[in-house]
């Protein structure tokens, strides 16, 4: 099994990667592109492994060994002895390509190189490598040191063993996986959350029904957890927008394609929970 992993990203997702590897016992190293992002993950990884040891889910002794695992960079070519790359970083398909392209350069021909894309075709990232075989999806949940699912996304060249290796990198961090064997936009997850924001946002949007009732809907109807509305508020409205937009932009299905008032609350900056008000007021 590898036991030396890279992150690239070091946002809620990145850092949430890092945080159970390293709990797990990889030695982990974390990249972004400023010393910034990086004290802002670690320190989320730390209030995070705190808060599991005063809940008695961790030894103090294991967390601070855990911590010590995990090194910081701002150096792309530092992750490439790594025996697993996860990139982690924001959806746009560009920015991915640009590090795929260099992360397929400088890692030698084991290394499985992994994105955790919710909604971009690993296909299309892959193309921007000499060696798509060895690309895959690895889409994990937030917050992850939570949530069980990692959905393992078969790009059209991924070869078996990637897959496989892939598989036993999420099992060994304590993630359920699910296999996603054609690489279609938005997989399975993504595709079906986004179908159930769109229409719940069109319903909110034409006054069908407040958001509120909305959300009581689909967790008193359905058994949800949480609403459509405020998952949206909790994920990013810019976020799902560009998810569904990613989404619909590939299929053409108009199902997925996102409302006007979602675009208009990404304008105004009502992002949801991080911005202070989104679909509810925070």
């Amino acid at each position: 099994m590898a036991k030396k992993l890279a992150v690239v990203g070091a946002g809620l997702m990145g850092s949430g990667i890092a945080q159970v590897a390293a709990q797990a016992g990889y030695e982990v190293i974390l990249r972004d592109v400023t010393d910034e992002a990086l004290a802002r993950g670690t320190d989320g990884i730390k209030v995070s492994y705190d808060r599991f040891v005063a809940k008695g889910k961790l030894e103090a002794a294991d967390a601070a060994a855990a911590l010590g695992r995990i090194s910081t960079t701002t150096d792309l070519d530092a992750v490439a002895d790594a025996d697993l790359v996860v990139e982690a970083v924001f959806e746009r398909i560009e920015v991915k390509q640009e590090i795929f392209r260099t992360l397929d350069r400088i890692t030698g021909p084991g290394t499985v190189l992994a994105s955790n894309t919710s909604a971009i075709p690993i296909t299309k990232i892959a193309a921007a490598t000499e060696h798509p075989e060895r690309v895959v999806g690895t889409h994990f949940f937030s917050p992850v040191p939570m949530m069980q699912l990692c959905e393992l996304v078969r790009g059209y060249k991924t070869s078996d063993d990637t897959l496989a290796r892939a598989r036993d990198f999420a099992e060994s961090v304590g993630k359920t996986c699910i296999v996603v064997n054609r690489d279609v936009a938005g997989f399975v997850t993504t595709r079906l959350i986004s179908a159930l924001v769109v229409e719940a946002v069109k319903l909110y949007e034409s006054g069908v029904a407040s958001a509120e009732d909305i959300d009581v809907a689909c967790k008193l109807g359905f058994g949800h957890a949480m609403g459509p509305l405020a998952t949206t508020d909790l994920t990013g409205v810019d976020i799902l927008l560009h998810a569904t937009g990613n989404i619909y932009a590939e299929s053409q299905d108009e199902k997925f394609a996102p409302p006007e008032i979602m675009r208009r609350m990404v304008d105004a900056g009502d992002l949801g929970r991080k911005s202070g008000q989104g679909f509810y007021p925070y």
